[in-house]
């Protein structure tokens, strides 16, 4: 989707990954070229290949962008970046966010440990770091004191979607319990961090003098944890009012947005929330937590109802909706769509992304913006 965006403002995009030649490519990569090196080792994914690749051309690209880190790609990137002197930018996609440190301490201290020589060289040598929303660039600096960084908020965002009736047609022929019910939709990936067991346990709670409910879980994800969420609903006595969908994919994911009467995300933590995105295009008011990074773009807009992952945050944001008349329900809707437009729609944020890496091009970065040993931003 950013290749497609970047396309438009002149840019020829190349993407180079550590996947084994051949292997197959994901859709939304739209570049001109896929260089393939793997296959890489280990989790890390080192691979010797990169570093002598990256010599040989990187100096033939205007700017270089890295997605992720924690990963071989990016040490090598800023490695080669030192002895070569170009600038390149990293997109860190949440993976600095503390809530890591808290519920992993062990795993942070093993990446203290690293900390130091590896990734905060990466981040400090960068000629920027992208952060998709001011929480997240606000949370990336609890994770270390060790940190300095030039920051620049970009965003992200995702295209509209092609909405036709008949997608929610597609989905209600093929889940008909649904027919007739006030759907509550929780659509993602099946993990603990994404606050299932909240979400259950407090449906059950109001499904209990709500009969027209009916909670949607689509996703999947581990088996065994999907199992333990399908027991939970039983014995919570809601079983046969939540129904489990498997992943959604194309038009029954759309429809199942569309036949929504609200989106429902209790993640604890959350980058940025594209499924949160998706309902909002859907003119689809949602219910999150303050663990989501882009609830203060939703909260300020008014498309949906913030609360706190706990087993009170969600049982109060569950009871918030349900006083909703139909009229406020209607219109928190429509803030949805405004929402989406304002701060989520691809064409319109695509451009600060753009003006990044022509930044980083012209090396016209500027100075950096936070340093953690001083504990301060360094903008005025």
């Amino acid at each position: 989707m950013q290749g497609q965006e970047l396309a438009k403002r002149g840019w020829t995009v190349h993407t180079l990954c550590l996947d084994r030649p051949g292997a197959s490519v994901d859709s939304r990569i739209a570049a001109s070229a896929v260089v393939q090196l793997g296959p890489s080792i280990g989790a890390y994914g080192f691979n010797f290949r990169l570093e002598p690749w990256l010599r040989l051309n990187a100096s033939k690209y205007s700017a270089i962008l890295v997605h992720g880190m924690w990963g071989y790609h990016g040490y090598c990137v800023s490695k080669v970046a030192r002895r070569q002197g170009f600038a390149y930018a990293i997109f860190l996609h949440g993976m600095l966010d503390p809530w890591f440190k808290q519920r992993y301490p062990f795993k942070h201290l093993k990446k203290w440990l690293y900390w130091p020589w590896g990734e905060y060289r990466v981040i400090r040598d960068a000629g920027l770091v992208l952060f998709t929303t001011a929480e997240e660039l606000r949370l990336a600096r609890n994770s270390f004191w060790l940190y300095k960084v030039r920051e620049r908020l970009v965003g992200y965002g995702i295209a509209k979607p092609i909405l036709v009736p008949a997608q929610r047609d597609q989905f209600t022929q093929a889940f008909p319990q649904l027919v007739g019910k006030r759907v509550l939709l929780f659509l993602s990936r099946l993990h603990e961090k994404k606050g299932c067991e909240l979400l259950i346990r407090s449906f059950a709670r109001v499904r209990a003098t709500n009969p027209q409910l009916h909670l949607v879980i689509a996703g999947s994800g581990n088996a065994q944890y999907e199992e333990t969420l399908k027991d939970l609903a039983q014995a919570c006595g809601a079983g046969s009012s939540i129904t489990f969908t498997g992943m959604l994919l194309g038009d029954l994911k759309w429809g199942a947005i569309q036949a929504a009467e609200v989106f429902v995300l209790p993640s604890y933590q959350e980058n940025f929330g594209i499924a949160l995105a998706e309902a909002l295009v859907a003119g689809v008011p949602v219910v999150t937590t303050k663990g989501v990074n882009i609830w203060r773009e939703i909260e300020s807009e008014a498309a949906g109802l913030i609360g706190d992952a706990t087993p009170q945050g969600i049982d109060s944001l569950l009871d918030r909706w349900l006083a909703l008349s139909a009229a406020e329900r209607k219109q928190m809707g429509e803030r949805a769509l405004q929402c989406f437009d304002r701060h989520f729609y691809i064409e319109n944020v695509a451009d600060n992304l753009h003006h990044a890496l022509m930044d980083c091009a012209k090396e016209a970065t500027g100075p950096y913006t936070y340093i953690g040993r001083a504990g301060r931003s360094l903008k005025a």
